[in-house]
């Protein structure tokens, strides 16, 4: 991890493509060992998880390659290796566990991630999270508690409770948020442990409750499709 981690602080230094290209090798030799890892991730959260089972490692990773054309950001790579394990691979739809390396750059910009959740679900998806949370809040909020040391993100949400919902439920808060995921930032110590696949799934593991709320909810609105 070491070796991926300071790839990636060079790659922040040097952003273009006749940096990249001098560096080729590094790139894949990084990328090996990260694909690795994930490999190593599939099998440890499946142990917990089994909806993960049978994931290859190429239905849970991403291009280094950033897409440019509508962004005001015209570098060309990703200063991050990311992994998303959930059940049918990444591009689901579903409720996932997400593994995120990327040095903390200038201004705090950056910082590894261990995340669980849904992130820009599709709307009848979102209202299904919505009514499985107006029905069993309470159940909700416990596995928002119980995933010691996560946070619950809140900065993409409603100002008032959505079309259909009352706005004096206890629950509002959750019903007006519009991504539905856990964080946890995590710093280099965390990374360069010996144990780190080991770690990061028993951090993960605190979270299945809360995925299993939302892939329950995942599956109702797939259901009505």
């Amino acid at each position: 991890m070491e070796d991926i981690i300071r790839f990636l602080e060079q790659l922040r230094r040097h952003n273009n493509r006749e940096w990249f290209e001098a560096n080729k090798l590094w790139y894949r030799d990084v990328k090996a060992r990260f694909d690795g890892l994930v490999a190593r991730l599939i099998d440890a959260i499946a142990a917990f998880d089994p909806s993960v089972a049978g994931l290859a490692v190429k239905d849970c990773t991403y291009r280094i390659y950033r897409d440019t054309r509508f962004s005001p950001n015209k570098e060309p790579y990703k200063t991050h290796f990311g992994a998303y394990f959930c059940p049918r691979g990444k591009k689901s739809g579903y409720a996932g566990y997400y593994f995120h390396v990327e040095p903390q750059g200038d201004g705090l910009i950056g910082g590894h991630l261990l995340s669980a959740g849904l992130y820009m679900p599709e709307p009848n998806v979102l209202k299904s999270v919505r009514d499985e949370i107006f029905d069993n809040g309470e159940r909700f909020a416990a596995a928002v508690r119980g995933a010691s040391g996560f946070s619950l993100n809140a900065e993409n949400r409603l100002k008032r409770a959505p079309a259909g919902f009352p706005s004096d439920s206890p629950y509002v808060e959750y019903l007006k948020l519009k991504d539905v995921y856990l964080e946890k930032f995590v710093d280099d110590r965390f990374m360069l442990q010996a144990d780190l696949v080991e770690s990061v799934a028993r951090e993960f593991r605190a979270t299945m409750p809360f995925i299993a709320l939302l892939n329950r909810a995942v599956d109702y609105a797939r259901e009505e499709m």
